[in-house]
């Protein structure tokens, strides 16, 4: 046994019956395990979060329907890629009845442009598809290559599971099993793998190559812990650190630095964040901590989202670096955010208040007779369109809502609502 191969490598299943959960997929009256029946597998997407077995069961249902497996990373493959494997897959079966596997991980990072490139192969039934995501395929998956494929959900490893898991390396593994290795806790070893069973065996891996000098290895929660803790990576995107370089992001767009803002992001893009994540964040920091003090910055991190699904990594880096420093450099104001709270508070105290008449719609003239509409004035008719009428409810008229700014573009704004409305939008200095 090659003791360089991780452990998590050495104990993939090689058979369904040795795969770990997922028994409403493999199990024996799973869909899955009755598909194979038929010897005929469908395109299809695994979903789900890291370490539950995409890779492994695309690969093991390519062994038992005996067909070519190819395999592409979304991270590092294009177009011409996709086009070159589809090829070798257009010969190596050219006369077998089933057709060969292309598995492709993590297809959510794949542009719309390289999944159309799937396409002409999956509807031709040149290949079987197999694309493994942790994002949602409706937002992720071109609906032109979702409609043909089934959708699996596959799910994080329970705790009994992963148990077991951990036993089988223990007892089965050739290096573990050359040791005497006691398992007398679980619960730290649990935590840290997040239902991830290669995260799972990763750690059990590091705690034993800790350990291990003692002689008989006996792994405990305090164990466990303090080994984990001297070996934490700088950047963990489904862990605590996640969490915290985001925030760190984004408070440093909101507090307008820059140079702290664009570091965070590479943090994040070097520890292999999804970039769309990124965008989404930059379209939320876009309204709720510039808004109307700069408008703009909406449409650019709007701008910025869109070409990111489109062109992906490494190029979509600089769109990402562009809008965090145009955003982190422009003014702030959170007047719209704080004012749809206090809407929505409003809301909660008040209940239902009933529409005023005069702004009732009124498209029937049983509707008309109860003089629903009745006083309206419509306010292109007067003056700089604007007159001066009631649009709230009587229960809450002259609520302040909306609180503009200390900036350029609401103190103008602050300016045209008071000399429009006077005393009824008199906001404190």
């Amino acid at each position: 046994m090659n003791k360089s191969i991780p452990l998590a490598e050495r104990m993939r299943p090689k058979s369904l019956d040795d795969y770990m959960s997922q028994e409403k997929l493999v199990g024996s009256d799973g869909i899955l395990r009755k598909t194979l029946s038929s010897g005929l597998i469908p395109s299809c997407i695994f979903w789900g979060p890291p370490g539950v077995g995409k890779t492994t069961l695309a690969n093991l249902l390519a062994q038992n329907v005996k067909t070519s497996f190819f395999t592409l990373s979304a991270i590092n493959s294009g177009v011409k890629e996709v086009r070159e494997i589809i090829q070798q897959a257009e010969k190596s079966d050219l006369f077998n009845s089933t057709k060969p596997i292309l598995f492709i991980d993590e297809i959510h990072r794949f542009s719309k442009s390289q999944q159309d490139s799937l396409l002409g192969a999956v509807e031709r039934g040149t290949i079987t598809l197999i694309g493994a995501t942790t994002e949602n395929p409706s937002f992720e998956v071109i609906p032109a290559l979702l409609s043909r494929c089934q959708v699996y959900v596959l799910e994080s490893l329970k705790k009994d599971e992963l148990k077991i898991l951990a036993e089988r390396a223990i007892s089965k593994d050739e290096i573990l099993a050359q040791h005497k290795i006691e398992l007398k806790e679980f619960d730290a070893l649990y935590k840290f793998s997040g239902g991830d069973a290669r995260k799972l065996l990763n750690v059990l891996e590091l705690v034993f190559n800790s350990l291990k000098e003692d002689g008989q290895v006996q792994i405990t929660d305090e164990a466990v812990e303090g080994i984990i803790q001297n070996n934490i990576v700088s950047y963990d995107k489904m862990g605590e650190q996640h969490y915290d370089v985001i925030s760190a992001f984004i408070k440093s767009v909101r507090g307008s630095d820059p140079n702290a803002a664009v570091y965070w992001l590479a943090r994040m893009i070097v520890g292999g964040e999804d970039p769309k994540f990124i965008a989404r964040r930059l379209l939320i920091l876009a309204s709720e901590d510039i808004g109307i003090a700069n408008p703009t910055a909406l449409v650019m991190a709007t701008n910025c989202f869109q070409a990111v699904q489109m062109i992906g990594y490494p190029e979509c880096e600089i769109i990402l670096s562009q809008t965090t420093v145009y955003l982190a450099s422009s003014p702030k104001s959170n007047s719209t955010y704080m004012a749809i709270k206090k809407a929505k508070s409003l809301v909660q105290q008040t209940g239902a208040l009933s529409v005023p008449l005069h702004l009732r719609n009124a498209p029937t003239e049983l509707m008309k007779d109860l003089d629903y509409g009745k006083n309206y004035r419509y306010a292109h008719d007067f003056s700089g369109n604007w007159v001066n009428q009631e649009y709230m409810p009587d229960e809450i008229s002259g609520e302040s809502l909306y609180i503009p700014g200390q900036n350029t573009r609401e103190n103008q704004l602050k300016s045209s609502l008071q000399q429009l409305w006077k005393d009824k939008y008199k906001f404190e200095s």
